[in-house]
């Protein structure tokens, strides 16, 4: 790596703060990449955008220069990412990656390979082994409203996503609990 070579880094800023930062990081000529991440509407919830890496933008510096002092000290950043006190360098592959995924403003609309309507198997938890039925794709928190037949009657439940089994489901075979 060359000292006048211009590195992609990550920046922590302060809690929800990750857009101030990046204003005033822009305002003093200093490269961003902010990525958020568009969430469809869903249920109750509406369309929302969020940070895709809560409290964390990247900047693209000079690792040896004056521009690292003007990141750090720059309002809503909290710290530059270090390994061994020195900055921590982004792959540009990846930097490049997201932003391929991303519009003009950084935003990358999320995808889900689950589908309303869909019968999967719950791998873990309580209902560990029950066939269900998506009601309502991934929240944001990482949870899947399921449809099981619990006691011979339709429940709703949530389950962690990754508890979801997609790849295949037997055919015929129903999630029902006789107690």
């Amino acid at each position: 790596m060359l000292n006048n070579e211009r590195q992609w880094c990550a920046v922590y800023t302060k809690p929800q703060r990750e857009e101030f930062a990046e204003l005033h990081l822009r305002q003093r000529g200093i490269d961003t990449f902010f990525p958020k991440l568009f969430l469809p509407k869903t249920g109750r919830r509406k369309q929302a955008v969020v940070s895709l890496f809560s409290n964390y933008l990247f900047v693209r510096v000079k690792v040896f220069s004056e521009d690292l002092g003007s990141v750090i000290w720059c309002p809503g950043v909290k710290r530059l990412l270090t390994i061994d006190g020195a900055p921590a360098i982004v792959e540009h592959s990846l930097i490049a990656f997201l932003m391929a995924q991303a519009s003009p403003q950084g935003i990358i609309e999320a995808r889900c390979n689950l589908k309303i309507g869909q019968q999967v198997s719950i791998d873990g938890g309580p209902f560990h082994g029950l066939i269900g039925i998506i009601q309502e794709p991934p929240s944001a928190k990482g949870r899947v409203k399921v449809l099981l037949e619990f006691l011979k009657r339709p429940t709703q439940v949530e389950v962690p996503l990754e508890c979801i089994q997609t790849d295949w489901v037997p055919a015929g075979q129903q999630a029902v609990v006789n107690q």
